[in-house]
């Protein structure tokens, strides 16, 4: 069989395997009545699982749709001579040596097919057959056009794009500037992610990336105003506190205001059962660094170190640069207890009963949402 049937072949099987991949993404992640695909054997053998997870997503963008990419691209480079020769195509011609670039592809996807075979088995615990059959759809590209040799694949792509660059430069822009627009919206807003996969993406930040400095998050003009009620030991706390950074950078017109309500019995007399041991602790931290005009790093680095001690705080106080003698007297002062306390009965007072809760301009909004929800009852949409 001729060298460039076979690829044909392979690639059109690569995309049939992406589309049906595609379809079970999507049904896993947005038709809660959906049944389970046929490759959802077992609790080891799951491709709905596997599309589920947050590792079925690369910049936003689920896996299966980077398939449908790369096995198009492969059929285009394919049959790019006949494309070319149309005066709207034209363009194209500068992919001179398609045998190159496949086999530059080939290896890079057969790479991709290790780390992602890898991730399926020690980190998801779950494998998806179609996956496994890209994976080896893959490989076969490669193995079909490695006679031609990487050194020279690699000139001859180099050459080829750099003439590209020269014979269409404002082309060239445009697409890498679209590219990275795309990728840059898809990354940051992930559109096609699922709800639970939005959420897990929130849950997983180590690190609050959007995280400002001082007292006043957002606009102290702003017309929305979002109350928030948090403790320090919640993990949907931090999530909803990355949430706030970020959607205070992308509307202007938005206050927050930040309420401890600490789960821990410690200081919190309206809870029924202990929860979250250390969080009033955490508070008077808070409190203590907000005298200093640094309740907001404090606030991130809380969520982020979870300091059970003293002197794990105190190292936190100084990588701020705050006044440690202060600081350690204002955890404990009495002005803290109290204004802690008053932070709990306001709380209270207004049916808090829980954490994370917000309040926009007024109204109670309870339960974990993903972002894109998040935003649009802050903004009211």
């Amino acid at each position: 069989m001729k060298q460039k049937t076979k690829l044909i072949i392979l690639s059109i099987l690569g995309l049939i395997c992406t589309i049906k991949l595609a379809i079970i993404y999507y049904q896993s992640n947005y038709n809660p009545y959906a049944q389970p695909s046929f490759c959802s054997i077992n609790g080891f053998i799951d491709c709905d699982a596997v599309a589920s997870t947050t590792k079925a997503v690369f910049l936003g963008v689920p896996l299966s749709y980077w398939g449908l990419f790369f096995y198009s691209f492969l059929l285009m480079l394919l049959f790019v001579e006949k494309i070319s020769s149309l005066k709207p195509l034209k363009i194209l011609s500068v992919f001179k040596n398609p045998i190159s670039y496949i086999l530059l592809l080939g290896i890079f996807s057969s790479v991709i097919s290790i780390l992602l075979f890898i991730t399926s088995l020690f980190i998801i615990h779950k494998i998806c057959i179609l996956c496994f059959l890209t994976y080896t759809i893959n490989f076969l590209i490669t193995a079909t056009v490695f006679n031609i040799g990487i050194k020279s694949a690699f000139h001859q792509s180099v050459k080829d794009f750099l003439d590209g660059i020269k014979l269409y430069p404002v082309q060239f822009c445009v697409a890498l500037l679209t590219a990275i627009i795309f990728l840059s919206y898809t990354t940051l807003q992930m559109p096609f992610a699922s709800r639970k996969q939005s959420i897990k993406h929130f849950m997983q930040m180590k690190k609050n990336p959007y995280k400002i400095k001082g007292n006043i998050l957002g606009n102290k003009n702003g017309k929305i105003i979002v109350d928030i009620y948090t403790d320090y030991v919640c993990p949907y706390c931090s999530m909803y506190n990355i949430m706030l950074h970020k959607v205070v950078k992308e509307n202007n017109q938005i206050l927050v205001r930040h309420h401890n309500f600490p789960l821990d019995k410690a200081c919190n007399p309206y809870i029924d059962e202990q929860m979250h041991d250390g969080a009033c602790r955490m508070a008077k931290y808070a409190i203590a660094a907000e005298n200093q005009g640094k309740y907001w790093e404090m606030a991130s680095a809380l969520f982020e170190l979870h300091p059970k001690d003293d002197n794990k705080a105190i190292e936190i106080a100084k990588s701020l640069n705050l006044d440690i003698d202060k600081f350690k007297n204002d955890i404990s002062s009495e002005i803290t207890v109290k204004r802690l306390k008053t932070e709990i009965d306001d709380a209270i007072s207004v049916g808090i009963d829980g954490t994370p809760i917000i309040v926009v301009n007024q109204k109670i909004h309870t339960g974990i949402k993903p972002y894109y929800e998040f935003k649009k009852i802050i903004e009211g949409k």
